[in-house]
């Protein structure tokens, strides 16, 4: 970071101390003919990607004491297709549950969708629109556990809730078989449960039992609202700019990894009210 003024958004030397040792074991790997492994500050990449995460600025208006622009893409693409992102990701998640007294993987997730507007210059290719909801954009949709932290994150467009459940519960059965149960909302339709019953999911539709207008927290699934109200947090979230889908879920992928070193080390994230 050396002289820079830190922002908000930094990793301190606690989290750093989390997130360095799995990206330097990442560039370490990759040695290139000339034997150089890449003089670029990791820590700094780290520290601008989730700069933008939670600002919502765009690649060009990145500030002049980050690293510039075509240097982060660069290691947020790679670390994206390479599937760095998701790697340390579900490594800090299990370091969360156990911190919490938990098993490493959990045996039930709840399941949920959320309509994001897409921004002007997203390609109408890759959006679509939500029919019940009318909102032109993306549907997100996350598994998460029983303690907030996803377990599974699917963006796709012009698809039903039903579609993207299905989605889910096929990343969720692929890289944690432990989970047994998924709480769904009256969303899901048939379908979803008997994807889930042929992986070995028992997949439990929880409905509201009161007649209150509005948002009502529900036994089991509420959690998965909180986590969406937290990525809210995260301007970059707040709206749909990725171009492509994939980058969206890295982005979930980041936020969450922010929300999870400082949940492992005891520190507050800053709210939009001082950012």
């Amino acid at each position: 970071m050396g002289d820079r003024k830190p922002y908000p958004s930094d990793v301190t030397d606690a989290q750093w101390a989390l997130l360095g040792p799995f990206l330097e074991a990442w560039r370490a790997k990759r040695v290139s003919v000339a034997g150089r492994t890449g003089d670029h500050d990791l820590r700094e990449i780290v520290n601008a990607i989730l700069y933008q995460t939670r600002t919502g600025c765009q690649w060009a208006y990145l500030p002049h004491d980050l690293p510039q622009k075509s240097t982060t893409y660069y290691y947020f693409a790679w670390w994206r297709d390479d599937g760095t992102d998701q790697v340390i990701h579900d490594l800090l998640r299990c370091q969360a549950r156990e911190s919490a007294g938990r098993r490493e993987d959990p045996t039930a997730v709840a399941v949920d969708t959320q309509s994001i507007r897409a921004a002007n210059h997203v390609p109408a290719a890759t959006t679509g629109k939500d029919a019940g909801k009318k909102v032109p954009g993306r549907k997100r949709g996350l598994a998460v556990d029983a303690l907030g932290l996803i377990i599974a994150v699917v963006t796709a467009a012009s698809v039903t809730d039903n579609a993207i459940g299905i989605k889910l519960l096929d990343k969720v059965a692929a890289h944690t078989p432990t989970v047994t149960v998924a709480w769904v909302d009256a969303g899901f339709k048939q379908d979803v449960g008997v994807h889930g019953a042929v992986l070995g999911i028992d997949v439990e539709v929880v409905k509201r039992t009161d007649t209150q207008p509005g948002f009502v927290p529900v036994k089991k699934r509420w959690i998965v609202e909180q986590v969406y109200g937290t990525l809210m947090l995260h301007r970059r979230l707040a709206r749909e700019y990725e171009s492509r889908p994939e980058s969206s879920v890295s982005r979930t992928l980041w936020a969450s990894m922010a929300g999870m070193v400082h949940r492992l080390t005891g520190t507050t994230a800053p709210t939009w009210r001082n950012t």
